[in-house]
């Protein structure tokens, strides 16, 4: 709020500043001014500062929660786990932290100086200005915040691969999650020895990757794209599918696609990335647990198994849980943002989805939401970064075995 921040005259009214700093802080993205125009270099770098922050703590913060759900293990299931997947002990959070301000920083660094060298040479940036975008956007990335210092987001680097890849991958590397690289880390070529996590939040990464690139490319192939060359198209859809799953950056109109698109952008949204990473949504993990409970359920097979693994009854019902819970927050936030404002339905489904999924892609309307609109979406931000991980936590260190059991029933379903 203050005027040192402000890029013209006197200071910014205060929901203006809450929802800039809710936004930053929960890696969102998603802005009611524009960034370039209306922060001083200042309150760029508040803002920088806090989704820097905001990502490094939810790293740290989801992977030491995932060590403490998992020292309520018993002990000769946890010496068995932590030889099966070669994970960090609970006596190691020092090192852990270590680990994560380290991968940070050294991906942070390397796309920072990635994109000041293209900056500098390609567009003729000069090399202070160069650096700066380039450490802003790496960090961003990184961190899948989404804010950028461009009031077009990226549509300028749109058919430029030397820019859109780069930021491509660091989007990816925040969304995998830390437990994730730790373990590439370790065993970079040895997929037999990576964990049941490991393996389905990389096939699931690879899954929506493609199916989005693939969707987005047939239904915007004569719309929003239509413009570019093929390669560009390719290029176009596939920093898209990347993108929807938390980034927020942009290389085309997202208020000018086709319904179609804004519905596979719906999924990519909610599914969100990789558990203990910067991404949000309902975790890549989740989604393909409920996807494998369902191939169980048809094959008729009692257990659920995932990579020769049987997973527990545990895990189904705390990711189902995950996912009722998400989709009552997204019906009722929907609900009360319709009751005070005349946009779509398709369109305030859009903003409740990237505000709860903490993506930060819009259509163009969060800038003329009412107040009572802001203030929602300022709810959503918190509750769908902080929300997901705190809800899973809970519900595995409440999980406790009874010492009696009720007769069966089963209700007719279907």
């Amino acid at each position: 709020m203050l005027p040192v921040s402000h890029a013209g005259d006197g200071g910014t009214h205060w929901l203006t500043a809450l929802f800039t700093a809710t936004s930053a802080v929960c890696v969102t993205g998603l802005a009611v001014v524009d960034t370039p125009t209306h922060w001083s270099t200042f309150g760029q770098v508040v803002i920088m500062v806090l989704f820097q922050l905001g990502g490094f703590g939810m790293m740290t913060g989801a992977t030491l929660l995932s060590l403490l759900v998992a020292g309520r293990l018993r002990l000769g299931t946890r010496l068995i786990a932590q030889a099966e997947t070669r994970s960090t002990g609970l006596g190691n959070v020092p090192e852990l932290v270590r680990l994560v301000v380290l991968v940070t920083a050294g991906i942070e660094l390397a796309l920072a100086a990635i994109l000041a060298a293209r900056l500098h040479f390609a567009y003729g940036e000069p090399w202070g200005a160069a650096a700066w975008h380039g450490l802003f956007h790496s960090i961003s990335a990184f961190n899948n915040a989404g804010f950028s210092t461009w009031s077009d987001s990226l549509t300028r680097f749109a058919t430029d691969p030397l820019v859109l890849v780069p930021v491509m991958g660091a989007i990816v590397l925040g969304g995998l999650g830390f437990p994730v690289l730790q373990e590439l880390r370790r065993e970079p070529l040895h997929w037999a020895r990576w964990s049941v996590h490991t393996k389905i939040t990389l096939l699931g990464t690879a899954i929506l990757f493609t199916g989005g690139m693939a969707m987005i490319l047939l239904y915007e192939w004569h719309a929003t794209l239509a413009p570019f060359a093929t390669p560009a198209k390719v290029l176009a859809a596939a920093f898209h599918s990347v993108s929807a799953r938390t980034a927020g950056f942009n290389v085309v109109d997202v208020g000018a696609m086709q319904q179609e698109t804004l519905a596979v952008h719906y999924v990519l949204m909610f599914i969100g990335g990789g558990s203990a990473g910067t991404a949000g949504g309902i975790k890549v993990t989740t989604f393909l647990l409920l996807g494998f409970v369902v191939w169980a359920e048809v094959r008729g097979s009692r257990d659920t198994i995932a990579f020769r693994r049987r997973i527990s009854s545990e895990t189904q019902r705390q990711a189902l849980s995950v996912v009722l819970l998400g989709l009552t927050v997204l019906a009722i936030a929907t609900l009360a943002l319709e009751s005070v404002t005349d946009e779509p339905l398709n369109i305030l489904m859009f903003e409740v989805i990237s505000a709860f999924a903490t993506v930060g892609l819009s259509t163009g309307i969060t800038g003329s939401l009412p107040p009572t609109g802001q203030g929602i979406l300022i709810v959503l931000m918190y509750v769908g970064r902080v929300g997901t991980i705190t809800v899973a936590t809970a519900l595995a260190l409440r999980s406790h075995h009874l010492s009696y059991r009720y007769p069966e029933e089963r209700p007719i379903v279907g």
